[in-house]
């Protein structure tokens, strides 16, 4: 790695570091989540990367194809393209729901799969709430409706979710791979993680526990599922596969709540994606693709005047 390529890459992390805490700092002296614009927040934070990769690509290095530099061209060939954009929303998808048995079955995840008595739970309130009788459709019904719809998430939430990875795996990724492929997918996801600090520490994705421990799960989440995006990045040559599988992977992360036992805590630092029982799948996913030799990069077309 050159000098000049660490430069960048320090200038970039403190940037993205700096903005983010910027934009949370409402939060800080109001009242935390509870604010009621968090949303936006919490959306105008996911951009940060996106400014400070562009700010480092516009007025750092200055690159004669900065498109190309931040993983948002080429868009050919388009069949790989397509195929790794498809891929990553679904790999997402199913990296979020297997953890919820994987928990089941290690003890940490209060499921139920058969009667769904959590979901009923919500449902009969918000029926009650509204004075409805009750809902004409088997619960079953309803959850298949909503497990066929998550792949839409992948398109309601692309926006923020490229001001993620058009940062992270769009262009640090690529500038940290000369360390190594295992060191950068490392280095990679601890930045991840720590990028959220200014919301993790509020008690956001772990609500119960304190800070410092819900920082170092958040970071624990971030190494191999971050490794997974960085292998869409990779092996497409684009940042796009990478942002569809971040926007359904978002999408999905709620979905514990449906599977859930009526009247349990669900502890997030030991279940769901979110837990150590949920990092199991992607970790041997990343180790199956490092094994196969999956991570490196694919060759781009000329890159045209």
């Amino acid at each position: 790695m050159s000098s000049g390529d660490l430069r960048s890459i320090v200038v970039f992390t403190a940037l993205a570091f700096a903005l983010a805490w910027l934009v949370a700092l409402p939060l800080w002296l109001g009242d935390g989540l509870a604010v009621s614009w968090f949303p936006l927040i919490a959306i105008a934070m996911m951009m940060t990367p996106a400014v400070a990769a562009l700010v480092v690509v516009f007025f750092v290095e200055r690159p004669q194809h900065k498109a190309r530099t931040l993983g948002l061209g080429p868009l050919r060939p388009a069949g790989r393209l397509i195929g790794y954009a498809v891929l990553g929303i679904f790999v997402s998808i199913a990296l979020v729901l297997v953890a919820l048995p994987v928990g089941a079955l290690l003890g940490v995840y209060p499921a139920d799969f058969v009667n769904f008595s959590g979901f009923q739970q919500v449902l009969d309130e918000q029926v009650g709430a509204e004075g409805m009788a009750e809902i004409p459709i088997p619960i079953g019904a309803l959850i298949v409706v909503q497990l066929a719809t998550l792949p839409t998430a992948a398109f309601i939430n692309l926006i923020p979710a490229l001001g993620e990875e058009l940062g992270w795996r769009g262009w640090l990724l690529p500038k940290l791979m000369p360390l190594g492929t295992v060191p950068a997918l490392l280095i990679m996801g601890v930045i991840w993680g720590l990028w959220h600090a200014p919301l993790i520490l509020l008690g956001y994705n772990y609500p119960d526990a304190p800070g410092w421990l819900g920082l170092a799960a958040m970071v624990g989440m971030c190494i191999p599922v971050g490794a997974v995006f960085g292998w869409l990045r990779l092996r497409s040559g684009s940042v796009w596969p990478a942002a569809l599988a971040h926007a359904a992977f978002n999408g999905a992360g709620a979905t514990y709540l449906t599977f859930a036992k009526a009247g349990e805590h669900v502890d997030t630092t030991q279940a769901t994606i979110l837990g150590w029982s949920g990092w199991i799948v992607p970790l041997v996913l990343v180790v199956v693709l490092l094994a196969a030799g999956q991570f490196a990069s694919v060759k781009h077309p000329p890159a045209e005047n």
